[in-house]
């Protein structure tokens, strides 16, 4: 199967789920389409509330493509990668719409940053997280203030520094980057469609006034994100880097 990011409407629920076959990953195309569809969506009056997740029954998002990462040879293309991931979180920051995040399996780097970037997210026991990126030269820059600001900087720094071990799902929650997690997709999807069809229901204002709570004090994102992809962009380029890549690629 080729790559996607495909949504659907129905009952005020908009539903969005990409895909690409390699885990999930995100090339830069893929990048730019969610992040369109996320604010497609939330210009779109028939819908009240959000879905996002991916499919496959393995990994919910593997980050970053390493195909692309390895590609980049000059400041700016990378600057412009990086600055993918950070458009998608500004995107659902920046929605008008509560978004449920469906989290079925590894997240890792990028995917963590979709998984804190929700207003509420649902996983399974299988949802191990790991944010891999000190461990190929880089860090999380672009995705590290959403992801501090959902968990802690504690919780933050030990996922940044210990960057080859994926922690469980039920770490996860205990940090809160999790609000709900089941032992099968079948429970997880159940309660996914009981509190969509709820906040369907619910007053669209309402709901918009506490999505402007929940993101006070992150209105220069826009800038700092981009700031932080320029970091990113910088150390891609190294050697350290590069050879890292390539031998976490051969494994």
């Amino acid at each position: 199967m080729e790559a996607y990011v495909k949504s659907n409407i129905e009952n005020g629920i908009g539903t969005i789920e990409f895909f690409h076959p390699q885990s999930n990953s995100m090339p830069g195309s893929q990048l730019k389409n969610l992040a369109n569809e996320i604010d497609e969506l939330g210009k779109n009056n028939d819908v009240k509330v959000i879905v996002l997740k991916s499919a496959g029954e393995k990994a919910f998002c593997a980050g970053a493509s390493f195909d692309e990462l390895i590609s980049i040879k000059d400041f700016e293309t990378g600057k412009v990668f990086f600055s993918g991931f950070a458009n998608v979180i500004n995107a659902m920051r920046k929605s008008p719409k509560l978004i449920i995040a469906r989290i079925h399996g590894k997240a890792v780097g990028g995917g963590v940053g979709i998984a804190c970037a929700a207003d509420y997210t649902f996983a399974t026991e299988n949802a191990a997280v790991k944010l891999s990126e000190l461990a190929v030269g880089i860090g999380p820059f672009v995705i590290g203030p959403v992801v501090e600001k959902k968990i802690g900087t504690a919780a933050f720094a030990q996922l940044a520094i210990n960057a080859t071990e994926f922690y469980s799902a039920e770490w996860a929650r205990e940090k809160n980057m999790f609000q709900d997690v089941y032992e099968t997709t079948e429970e997880m999807d159940a309660e996914i469609e009981i509190l969509a069809e709820k906040l369907a229901k619910s007053n669209p204002e309402a709901m918009f006034q506490l999505k402007e709570i929940f993101w006070k004090g992150t209105e220069n994102w826009d800038s700092l994100l981009t700031e932080r992809a320029a970091v990113s962009g910088q150390l891609v380029l190294s050697e350290f880097t590069v050879n890292a890549i390539n031998k976490f690629k051969a494994k």
